[in-house]
């Protein structure tokens, strides 16, 4: 009915190209505060689909005026999410080699000197950079552009300085800056029982991919902020493993020959996800928008026959209806739902034959009737006995 489709080459890199951009998405959608709005917005998909499935009029309705403007509500509860992830999309373009990776030296120095300010109860608050752009996010601060070292976080953290209260920021193996104020976060949830500089790491860890350590100079514990969620560390060690999987994910090795199993490997659930949606929508957009044919048999329903009549025949019976419209307008279209209805009321005046037009077949808008054989049809009436005539003919 609806022939075959042929993939073609240019098809396969159209699926993979948009694989990759709806990887991309799952991925910031998991990063972000954005998973609800979307199951939100998915339910309402569902609904849709539904009341179109089952010919729900008015809710169809409603529907496509929401999806109508659809654009503007994702870019306006979406803002800050999407120019994060343009940002990050600039960086990608950008970035001609990968930035080297915080040497081990580096990472003991950070862990040591947490160690010792948890230990005296001294507060801070370190920022190691990821690969998102910050400096829209940080409010003030002085540059310092410094090697990292214990002495000189102590003595930036030492309560008698006037930048103690601020964010240590971290990139590679030198602090840029200190003495900077960052976002607060408003998730009341994971900020209970805890003060300032938590909310600021946990704000930080909502809009980048930055990792944040706070120490608590009231209970001399460590936490650690990282993709958007707040976590209590209940030893130094278990910093380093935390720092470690942070910087190989950030800032991998440089490996000599590039390892394609390995990179498929990594998350290939999510990826086979990515790569089965762009099929289905390669299916449903660019086969499916193909116009095509399709012809069906439909029964006759005769309504609104006049009381003193009854129906002896109807000839034909059924008709052959052929519809013309894209592709995937036929994938969850129902046949059996089609009828022709004829409105026998003004057969009474002696009318018997009757012409099969688009407005008796009720159909989805985006199909349109092409012919239907035969385009007339013919009833047949018998007039009812009534009660008089019975009774004069028994007399």
């Amino acid at each position: 009915m609806f022939g075959r489709s042929t993939i073609m080459f240019s098809d396969i890199i159209d699926i993979l190209v948009v694989g990759v951009l709806l990887y991309t998405a799952m991925v910031w959608v998991r990063t972000t505060r954005a998973a609800f709005v979307l199951r939100g917005m998915f339910v309402l998909a569902v609904i849709y689909l539904i009341a179109r499935q089952f010919d729900l009029q008015l809710t169809a309705w409603i529907f496509q005026g929401f999806f109508a403007i659809f654009l503007i509500v994702v870019v306006v509860i979406f803002q800050e999410e999407l120019r994060q992830f343009f940002e990050r999309v600039a960086v990608w373009s950008w970035r001609s080699k990968a930035s080297p990776a915080l040497q081990s030296e580096t990472t003991r120095v950070l862990v040591r000197t947490v160690a010792d300010l948890a230990k005296e109860r001294i507060g801070a608050l370190i920022v190691v950079c990821g690969n998102d752009p910050m400096a829209r996010h940080i409010v003030g601060g002085i540059p310092l552009d410094g090697k990292l070292s214990e002495p000189l976080l102590k003595s930036i953290f030492d309560t008698h300085t006037p930048g103690h209260d601020g964010a240590v920021i971290v990139e590679q193996d030198r602090i840029s800056r200190f003495a900077a104020h960052l976002p607060l976060s408003k998730n009341l949830e994971q900020l209970a029982n805890v003060g300032t500089r938590h909310s600021a790491a946990l704000g930080l860890a909502e809009l980048t991919d930055a990792l944040a350590i706070v120490v608590s100079e009231e209970r001399g514990t460590i936490s650690v902020a990282v993709d958007g969620k707040l976590q209590e560390l209940n030893s130094p060690q278990e910093l380093v493993g935390l720092l470690e999987g942070f910087l190989e994910k950030k800032y991998p090795v440089q490996q000599g020959r590039w390892a394609p199993v390995e990179h498929l490997r990594a998350n290939w659930q999510g990826k086979a996800i990515a790569l089965a949606l762009a099929i289905g929508f390669w299916y449903v957009f660019v086969p499916g928008s193909k116009v095509v044919e399709a012809t069906y048999k439909i029964p006759v329903q005769v309504q609104n026959l006049p009381a003193e009549y009854e129906l002896q025949s109807v000839q034909p019976t059924e008709v052959q209806a052929t519809f013309s419209g894209p592709r995937r307008a036929f994938y969850f279209f129902r046949p059996k739902r089609l009828k022709v209805t004829v409105d026998a009321s003004s057969a009474g005046l002696g009318r018997r034959t009757f012409t099969i037009s688009e407005q008796n077949i009720r159909h989805p808008a985006d199909l349109r009737l092409e012919e239907v054989k035969p385009s007339t049809l013919r009833i047949s009436l018998r007039r009812l006995a009534r009660d008089d005539d019975k009774v004069s003919g028994g007399g």
